[in-house]
């Protein structure tokens, strides 16, 4: 029974899913594929950019899509989000429609040869990915003429979901902020075949295997002239590739004497449900600030911490997030962020979170704790529960911080929160 339970927990540790209703893709022509893709677009219809290393699959109608098998290049394109009409067969008012793959970079490893001065990249592997970036910069640039705010939102999602789920849930943030900004799904190789239990441990190296991908096109995306915020979201397992690719950026900022909001223009990072244990995300997350011999500039620096920005790291959890218990469970850590609590915390974790927060690091980090629902398993509250949408509308679209009225947060003790019992009632 405890075995049963597990594995229904875990299998909670994907979003929750809609029924969606994929309509026939396109490829771009760029690519050179030698089959027929049809497409069809629908009215009412909002558009997401994608990027993923999930390898395409063709159906039997000669369709395009992506499945859970990894890729060892990096694709990127658009995918449409239509409204259902309230059809009485969907559980989403969403639908993935038309997928329109625009370019990919080189395979990895990329082609390196032997020189009398060492290693060198092949300038084909060089110009192939420089074209690539371009193509993504330029695609990123065209959204952004169109957008009402010239800021980005990327959203990484959890275990278990498939590439439709990852792009119906960025659909309905980006819904929720009213389409006003560019929003760009990440979606990794998950969702895979291998069961409940092998299938976490397959999608758990996945993501691992997505960190890298996702840094470069992080990464490219900031460089994309006219960005003025960055804003990276991420759900569940998520959380964990979010951590390791903030983790570099931070480390490639700081050594250049600089800092994530200065380079990369990231003035959000929002973890959701956070399936990764405490303390690793503390390492993860500030290995910079712990490292005074880590070089800053040409040398080191052991006092001196470039100046952080807008940049502000919100954590979202509930104590009872089934989930999340399972994880504990499974890898035996002292507790998993996204069940975090201030009554959970042993003193020694209090301090930290306390420093994570303080004055020294000039409030770089809230938790906000959520009591409700969010289905059986409690785990997917950021999609379902309309209190913790309006906080984060609040956050990303209003620039709002907490402690602000017209945030319905209730102060435990900072950087702790609450969501608002009554907000919580009223939905």
């Amino acid at each position: 029974m405890a075995g049963l339970l597990l594995l229904v927990s875990l299998a909670g540790c994907a979003t929750q899913r809609a029924e969606v209703a994929t309509l026939p893709v396109t490829e771009s022509p760029a690519l050179q594929s030698t089959q027929t893709i049809r497409s069809r677009q629908s009215s009412g219809a909002f558009d997401l950019l994608y990027i993923t290393d999930r390898a395409p699959v063709t159906a039997s109608d000669s369709t395009l899509s992506y499945g859970a098998e990894r890729a060892l290049f990096l694709s990127f394109g658009s995918v449409s989000i239509t409204p259902t009409r309230n059809s009485p067969t969907s559980k989403s008012e969403l639908r993935v429609g038309a997928i329109s793959e625009t370019g990919r970079f080189p395979a990895t490893p990329y082609g390196v040869v032997a020189t009398a001065n060492g290693l060198r990249r092949t300038p084909t592997a060089v110009a192939a990915h420089e074209q690539a970036a371009a193509s993504l910069q330029a695609e990123v640039a065209r959204r952004l003429a169109i957008a009402n705010r010239k800021e980005v939102v990327v959203f990484i999602h959890g275990y278990g979901n498939g590439f439709d789920d990852a792009a119906l849930a960025t659909g309905e943030i980006c819904r929720s902020l009213q389409n006003q900004f560019v929003c760009i799904v990440l979606t990794w190789p998950g969702g895979g075949s291998g069961g409940l239990f092998f299938g976490y441990n397959i999608d758990r190296e996945s993501s691992e295997f997505a960190v890298a991908d996702f840094k470069k096109a992080i990464r490219i995306i900031a460089e994309v002239k006219g960005v003025e915020r960055l804003h990276l979201l991420a759900h569940s397992r998520g959380t964990d590739v979010l951590a390791s690719v903030v983790q570099q950026l931070a480390i490639e900022a700081y050594v250049s004497r600089s800092s994530l909001w200065q380079r990369y223009k990231i003035a959000n990072a929002v973890f959701f449900a956070p399936d990764i244990d405490l303390d690793v995300a503390s390492s993860k997350l500030f290995a910079w600030v712990s490292d005074p011999d880590l070089a800053f500039g040409s040398k080191s620096s052991p006092s001196t911490f470039p100046p952080q920005g807008a940049m502000h790291l919100t954590v979202y959890s509930s104590p009872g997030d089934k989930a999340l218990g399972a994880s504990t469970l499974l890898f035996g850590s002292a507790l998993r962020l996204g069940q975090l609590a201030v009554a959970r915390l042993p003193k020694n974790r209090s301090e930290a979170a306390s420093k994570w927060a303080g004055s020294q690091m000039g409030g770089l980090v809230d938790f906000i704790e959520f009591s409700g629902g969010g289905g059986f398993i409690g785990h997917s509250y950021f999609l379902s529960d309309p209190a913790v949408k309006a906080d984060l509308v609040a956050l990303i679209r209003d620039r709002v911080k907490a402690g602000d009225p017209r945030r319905q947060l209730v102060e435990i003790k900072r950087p702790f929160w609450r969501i608002s019992d009554v907000q919580q009632a009223s939905r």
